[in-house]
């Protein structure tokens, strides 16, 4: 099958699951990762270890109940995913709340654009979405995946609102010119990385292998760097809360600059997820990279 006939029915998958009704998705999505959960107690067991370190004062009855929520929080990721090419202003602000969107405003009058991250938190797809919608489309930096069909699927519905994604491989000069139109760059920095590919913060209490690629960033191009999270309320809508420019942190000691920013990051990151522990992506391996691994 060609490339032009694999984008055609990739276009009629997302436009027929998007007729079936939200509740209906919802259902069968949460039906499918239930299933997912019982029947592969290693991705099961990686939730709960990671809880357990994360919150030894919790019960296991709690850790039970939040690593069931992520699992039901990316079922109703999938099932929303379908709705997202048809996203417009009109269609976000009935679906969300908007908190701190004049620190975007804020900062865009600088004129050195804005660097946006977050984490697999609540709904990072829609989060994406409503950036470019409300702001403008921008640079995403995210990792290709593996299954070449999916990766097409998945990159259709998260360029058809203009963004572009760019592997982080192969991001910077068009990162740089982005920013350089006063443009927006998004990226997520809650994922393991390589000891080669990032620097150990604090996340949780325990040494995390986290990317300093924000950090450099922000260090050369003096761009203004704020977080930003798509939080899932009780009703099912959203909030969408844009923090606060960052205040950088620059010395004389530059290593020592990557390392202190990435860790006020991840900071930002562990506060959202402590405040809705469900909405995260627990059965990641966060902590794969051990830092025993670099000093041997």
């Amino acid at each position: 099958m060609g490339a032009e006939h694999r984008d055609i029915m990739i276009r009629m998958v997302v436009r027929s699951f998007g007729l079936i009704p939200l509740f209906l998705r919802k259902a069968f999505f949460i039906g499918l990762w239930r299933l997912f959960y019982y029947v592969s107690p290693r991705h099961r067991f990686i939730a709960f270890y990671n809880l357990r370190r994360a919150f030894p004062d919790k019960s296991m009855a709690e850790i039970v109940r939040i690593a069931e929520g992520a699992y039901r929080n990316l079922a109703i990721v999938c099932a929303e995913f379908f709705d997202l090419p048809k996203m417009d202003a009109t269609r976000l602000y009935r679906l969300m709340d908007v908190e701190g969107f004049d620190h975007v405003t804020k900062a865009l009058k600088k004129n050195k654009g804005l660097l946006l991250f977050g984490a697999h938190f609540g709904n990072w797809e829609l989060m994406a979405i409503a950036a470019s919608v409300l702001i403008t489309p921008g640079v995403m930096i995210y990792r290709p995946l593996d299954n070449p069909f999916l990766e097409r699927f998945v990159k259709y519905v998260r360029t058809s609102k203009g963004n572009v994604l760019l592997s982080k491989k192969k991001a910077m000069f068009q990162m740089i010119r982005c920013l350089g139109r006063n443009g927006t760059v998004g990226v997520l920095i809650d994922q393991n990385v390589s000891w080669k590919e990032g620097i150990f913060v604090d996340f949780f209490g325990r040494p995390a292998c986290t990317t300093d690629g924000l950090a450099q960033m922000a260090l050369k191009l003096e761009t203004p760097v704020m977080p930003a999270f798509m939080a899932r309320k009780p009703d099912g809508r959203y909030r969408l809360i844009i923090g606060e420019e960052v205040n950088i942190i620059r010395t004389e000691d530059r290593e020592a600059d990557v390392r202190s920013n990435t860790q006020m990051f991840t900071g930002i990151i562990e506060e959202m997820i402590r405040r809705y522990p469900d909405q995260w992506l627990w059965l990641h391996q966060r902590w794969k990279t051990k830092i025993y691994q670099v000093k041997r």
